[in-house]
């Protein structure tokens, strides 16, 4: 580490980056982002690294959820109160059917960034900048917006600190009661198979709980009957941002990137001798990075030294993103190499980015069928392996919105334009999510049977 600083980064081959047309302004803003407070403290970080290797030990679960891309638009304290209780429910779900602690990261409170697989865009033969989140220019087909303006960095601070409050004190001040289960259900999936199936599993716990009771086993005794730890995320892709928010911890006088708990790098910039790889390493957050198709294994076991070189559980979450149908030739081969190689990971799987399809009317979309195939023939293969598959990442939210096709609605190529806001992927719903958290708990049960 003695040739790593928090801007070693910048002599580094770089991908997915914005070209900011004023140099001197973006220098004001990182300047300015230096003097603001962090958005979470190392503490924090190191207790998500504790319990991420319980979950590469198979003692615990990872669930990881949220938004595509956060919106300046879109901010509001109920979107952010509606996405906080579906995860409650996909995770009581998930650990009262396995009897396994779930650990809960949201993609929340720092997601503005997305990369893309073009720099432009082009509508009716005008080309422009494509659009690459609300940090860094605006959603709008003009040229104006288009341009990329540093002191939306400072908007994104400005929407994230609100949010790691609020949901700080949805988790610690009454909301996360498992008192509440019956509560946490929003009223747009009430009376359809999920949220009726979703009742009943609350009324078991309910039921156990009064029989805890009866033990002297109380929330007002147990915090982890009234409280849960929740954690953010998000793609650490604009590492101007990155940058000033990385800060030497007081106590251990180690780096760490003070926006989000836990950070990863995509598939588009993991190139081991890139900057996003560079900069990531010499932090001492809990790190990912996705896995698709094209992962080798050398380049697997690159990564792996590169950015945990003393091999340490719960520092290393590797994201498959493989598309249904690709999960059994690709996936088996990166496990070997792994175990073969001793490395401690944490695998995971993210069902959702190797299967957008294009409708027929034209809006980006993924089918819910080929979400739960790859989620399911990703588990089938650790089961054959012997290995732990140990957590899913989704792009998904507690607004009723229309984005994906199928599930227990049955949201049809004509139903996406009623409710289609993503600003970039298509997103599953409340009632999607549950689907997936149910197909997550039968996994889990048989497992540990």
């Amino acid at each position: 580490m003695s040739n790593w600083s928090p801007s070693s980064w910048r002599s580094f081959p770089i991908k997915q980056q914005p070209t900011y047309p004023d140099q001197d302004h973006l220098k004001r803003v990182e300047a300015e982002l230096r003097r603001y407070p962090p958005l979470v403290f190392a503490g924090e970080a190191r207790n998500l690294k504790a319990q991420l290797a319980q979950v590469s030990d198979g003692k615990a679960f990872l669930l990881q959820g949220g938004d595509c891309a956060e919106s300046f638009s879109e901010f509001h304290a109920d979107n952010i109160r509606d996405t906080f209780k579906v995860m409650l429910q996909m995770a009581v779900v998930m650990s009262f059917a396995s009897g396994l602690p779930v650990v809960k990261v949201g993609r929340m409170g720092g997601q503005f960034a997305k990369p893309r697989s073009s720099d432009t865009e082009t509508v009716d033969d005008v080309t422009l900048p494509s659009y690459r989140g609300d940090i860094i220019n605006s959603i709008e087909f003009t040229e104006a917006a288009r341009i990329p303006d540093p002191e939306r960095m400072i908007h994104a601070y400005h929407q994230a600190a609100p949010t790691l409050n609020l949901l700080r004190a949805f988790a610690s001040g009454g909301m996360a009661d498992l008192h509440q289960v019956h509560k946490w259900n929003l009223d747009f999936v009430k009376q359809t198979e999920m949220s009726e199936k979703y009742e009943a599993f609350a009324g078991q716990i309910e039921q156990s709980l009064r029989f805890m009771e009866a033990c002297g086993v109380t929330s007002q005794s147990y915090r982890t009957l009234r409280e849960t730890d929740y954690f953010t995320s998000h793609e650490a892709l604009l590492l101007n941002y990155e940058e000033a928010f990385t800060r030497q911890d007081s106590l251990t006088g180690d780096w760490y990137d003070v926006s989000s708990h836990m950070l990863w790098i995509g598939d588009r910039t993991r190139q081991v001798d890139g900057a996003h790889v560079e900069f990531l390493r010499g932090v001492k957050n809990p790190l990912a990075f996705k896995a698709g198709p094209s992962m080798t294994t050398e380049d697997l076991l690159k990564l792996c030294d590169t950015l945990n070189p003393e091999n340490e559980a719960g520092r290393i979450n590797v994201i498959v993103r493989m598309g249904a149908g690709k999960v059994g030739n690709h996936l088996p081969e990166l496990i070997r190499a792994v175990e073969r190689e001793g490395k401690k990971v944490l695998w995971s799987c993210d069902p959702m980015h190797g299967n957008i399809i294009k409708s027929g009317n034209g809006y980006k979309t993924r089918r819910v069928d080929d979400i739960l195939t790859e989620m399911k023939e990703f588990f089938q293969v650790h089961k054959s392996e012997g290995t732990y598959g140990g957590g899913v990442h989704l792009e998904m939210t507690g607004k009723n919105v229309t984005e994906c096709l199928g599930g227990a609605f049955q949201i049809t190529e004509e139903d996406l334009n009623s409710r289609y806001h993503t600003h970039c992927d298509p997103r599953l719903n409340a009632d999607q999510s549950l689907e997936l958290a149910f197909l997550i708990a039968d996994t889990l049960k048989a497992a540990r049977a």
